[in-house]
């Protein structure tokens, strides 16, 4: 089937297999290697990409569901060349060990400070949760979360 998707602000229009994934047609279509697969089951979050502007599990989504649908990855965050104030808080807070999880956690993220932008502890706890980190007991990303809300909020 051919669908055509805007991705990261691009219109492309490709040929695709009805079973094919969203993660995949993203990571083997596109080239775009930031959305991870961990788990094909919907479980780790690794995958989690915005479709028309809502966080979701891109393994659980056929890439001819998001026909005419806009995508965003995490390769699609930064502006101009600039980090967003998510990456730049998940590097100088050290959010992050091996990085596997990163993207997945800064693209739910983004999407949940665009409704609630000065969450609580225990509200960006809740938010996570669906997206693992197997490195880090959290400690760190919550903390990077609670300075790109406060950045991005100032």
């Amino acid at each position: 089937m051919e669908i055509t998707v805007k991705v990261n602000g691009k219109q492309v229009t490709r040929e695709v297999e009805g079973r094919t994934t969203l993660s995949t047609f993203l990571r083997e279509d596109l080239s775009l290697t930031g959305t991870h697969i961990g788990c094909d089951t919907s479980g780790c979050g690794a995958c989690t990409v915005h479709v028309d502007g809502k966080a979701v599990k891109s393994c659980t989504l056929l890439a001819g569901q998001v026909d005419g649908c806009e995508v965003k990855t995490i390769e699609g965050l930064a502006e101009n060349g600039k980090m967003h104030p998510l990456q730049d808080s998940f590097k100088e807070k050290h959010g992050l060990q091996c990085g596997f999880c990163t993207p997945g956690m800064i693209m739910l993220v983004s999407d949940f400070l665009e409704t609630n932008p000065s969450p609580s502890e225990d509200e960006i706890r809740h938010a996570l949760e669906g997206n693992f980190c197997r490195c880090t007991g959290y400690h760190n990303i919550v903390a990077a979360i609670k300075d790109a809300a406060e950045t991005m909020s100032a």
